[in-house]
């Protein structure tokens, strides 16, 4: 496995910028992942998750949001997230010129709502959807429902949360995930709350997602030869 920075020189609008976690081997599936609306691309449960997906075969582009880009810290606005689809669009399309296998796109919380809206829109970019702590509505808000968008998704699409989240409860999410028409399945965390940060449940949820990811998306070599890297 290795590691390097990530960057777009060009002069687009929506840039890409993050962290490569290459996979050894001539490996070519690759998985794009960035993060939620309070944090960046470096929080530990993502740099957790790439390398154990870098260890076991799969590259991750672990990148920032347009949005954190443009300020180190707060919470993106509403007309953040036009850009933040774009840049995502980008950093699948950079990616797929260096890892021509299959494509997988990711994120936590705000930046996995970001990828299922972007992949809603552009049937076919990616092989599959990783959703931690889907954000389903806004604390205490259960009436405010992020799911406009679920009905036009046609990518498969895999959900981690926690039974504690406050965006949305188990059974909300369940309800939720019913009106997307393609492939779907949803993993409980028990006890964790929303962005799956609690440190003493770091190596259940690396097991539990990586050995999801493998079933669901049919990756059998993934499975069978299973690495969990050491804490976080």
């Amino acid at each position: 496995m290795r590691t390097e920075t990530f960057v777009d020189a060009s002069d687009a609008e929506a840039p890409v910028r993050g962290t490569l976690h290459g996979a050894s081997g001539a490996r070519e599936d690759f998985l794009v992942l960035t993060h939620g609306a309070s944090g960046n691309s470096n929080t530990a449960l993502l740099i957790a998750l790439a390398d154990a997906f870098a260890q076991n075969g799969l590259s991750v582009l672990r990148c920032d949001l347009p949005y954190r880009q443009r300020k180190p810290s707060g919470p993106p606005s509403p007309a953040d997230a036009k850009r933040d689809q774009q840049g995502l669009l980008r950093a699948v399309e950079l990616m797929k010129r260096a890892f021509p296998g299959r494509a997988f796109l990711g994120g936590s919380s705000y930046g996995g709502r970001q990828a299922s809206i972007l992949v809603a829109s552009v049937p076919g970019l990616v092989r599959g959807l990783l959703l931690l702590s889907y954000p389903l509505h806004p604390p205490g808000k259960p009436a405010q429902l992020r799911t406009q968008h679920f009905p036009q998704l046609q990518t498969p699409a895999l959900f981690v949360s926690g039974t504690r989240d406050s965006f949305g409860s188990i059974d909300e999410l369940r309800a939720g995930i019913e009106l997307i028409p393609a492939k779907t399945e949803l993993v409980a965390v028990e006890g964790a709350a929303h962005g799956l940060s609690d440190k003493k449940k770091q190596s259940e949820i690396l097991q539990l997602v990586m050995t999801a990811f493998s079933q669901f998306f049919g990756n059998e070599q993934l499975l069978h030869t299973l690495t969990i890297p050491g804490g976080i």
